[in-house]
């Protein structure tokens, strides 16, 4: 018996660490290396990393919204209304406009529309469920009407270093992270946050501006989405009204798989990013494998499925324990 407990204790450690995802990622990236020669590639993983990129950025923002309990899910339909904005507004066809004005005027729009489905989410104090998948269709429809469908070109050579110079998007993703990171950790509001999620109700008596903290995650969720609209923008030359829509899967995704919780109130930055690169890798791995788009889609589905029900197993074991 003695025995048994000491085997099975390590076991459920590694279970209930936060390093589960990312020891996960390891073990899947030796398992399907030998199996698909060009995983190990120097091309290969600097294109894992170029993808990660902009989902990290949109995931980060997503995390934020999770952690109070919520979630977004306009955010692929604010990326591709804000490509196609900023993309009109610098696109040479147009007469182009400076560069800094094409970007600021994407991550203001973002932030606005954040602001919006956080003002319908607390002061209307609708589901963010229902909300934001009405913007997303709303702004969707948007995105196609506005353009009549068509892509836009002839973008600033500028503006293409977002996206297709590494180091750029890098360190651009590395200060959202970072900031992110600093004011979960170290600011009144990331204590806020958490307290919002774990019990709104609770935190309103304490005293927290329940409505503002829930309304700031809402509007950093649309510039981090608008952020990620302008690295894509620029790595693919295009203005498209459809960027991104099949991302929003990958985006949930690899927030949920990272650890932060369906129900509120658990979540950090770190998380996302082991989340991020594990369904990356898995992505890649899986189209070297030359899988057909639907067995694709089911397997990482499965990921999500399996993602939520370890949530919930630990979440109901960690409740036992205390």
């Amino acid at each position: 018996m003695i025995r048994e407990k000491v085997t099975a204790r390590p076991l459920l450690d590694w279970f209930l660490s936060e390093y589960l995802v990312l020891g996960l990622t390891v073990a899947l990236f030796a398992t399907v290396a030998p199996l698909t020669p060009g995983l190990a590639t120097t091309a290969s993983l600097l294109k894992i990393l170029s993808y990660m990129l902009p989902l990290l950025v949109v995931a980060i923002g997503m995390t934020l919204v999770m952690i109070t309990g919520g979630i977004d899910l306009s955010v692929t339909s604010i990326i591709a209304l804000t490509s196609v904005l900023g993309a009109k507004l610098m696109s040479s066809d147009g007469q182009g406009a400076p560069l800094l004005a094409g970007v600021l005027l994407m991550l203001l729009v973002g932030a606005l529309l954040g602001a919006v489905n956080g003002a319908m989410v607390t002061l209307l104090r609708l589901p963010s469920f229902i909300v934001t998948l009405a913007s997303m269709m709303f702004l969707s429809g948007l995105a196609i009407w506005t353009t009549q469908s068509k892509n836009i070109y002839h973008l600033p050579g500028a503006f293409l270093l977002l996206g297709q110079r590494l180091p750029v998007a890098l360190a651009m993703t590395v200060a959202v992270g970072l900031s992110a990171d600093l004011i979960l950790r170290r600011t009144v509001y990331g204590r806020w946050l958490y307290a919002v999620g774990q019990n709104a109700t609770a935190a309103h008596i304490s005293g927290v501006p329940v409505g503002v903290i829930t309304f700031v995650a809402y509007v950093a969720s649309g510039f981090c989405a608008a952020l990620a609209s302008i690295m894509l923008t620029a790595r693919l030359e295009t203005g498209s009204p459809v960027l991104g829509h099949e991302i929003l899967l990958d985006i949930i995704g690899a927030t949920v798989v990272g650890g932060t919780s369906l129900f509120g109130g658990k979540g950090k930055v770190a998380w996302t990013c082991f989340g991020v690169l594990f369904l990356t890798v898995l992505d890649n791995a899986l189209n070297l494998m030359n899988l057909s788009e639907f067995a694709i889609t089911i397997i990482k589905g499965g990921m999500i499925l399996l993602a939520a029900v370890l949530d919930s197993t630990r979440r109901r074991y960690t409740s036992q324990a205390l």
